[in-house]
């Protein structure tokens, strides 16, 4: 797999991690169907799970392209300040334009 699609199949990847707390009904994605509503909170905490599991997608992709290269605390505020962004769409879906009842 070539540089250019690793980088487009992690932004693609986190697109839809990030977005999936918000579109699913089920807990972890694969767990029960949750009963009733799913807190803000139990959203967020899968919204976290997800970004770690990008990121480890991430570290893979970049340890078969090469040496892994050491990051800062800037890099994870940046790209977790970034899977909130790319989250924006399923939280606005789920909690602005869904109409209840």
């Amino acid at each position: 797999m070539s540089l250019t699609a690793s980088v487009w199949l992690v932004i693609v990847a986190a697109f839809i991690a990030a977005n999936l707390p918000f579109v699913n009904h089920r807990w972890a994605v694969v767990g029960p169907v949750a009963g009733g509503r799913k807190p803000l909170v139990g959203r967020l905490a899968e919204l976290v799970v997800m970004y770690f599991l990008v990121g480890g997608l991430a570290l893979l992709l970049e340890r078969r392209a090469g040496q892994i290269a050491p990051q800062g605390w800037e890099f994870y505020a940046i790209t977790g300040t970034l899977f909130l962004t790319l989250a924006f769409p399923g939280f606005v879906y789920r909690y602005l334009l869904r109409r209840h009842g």
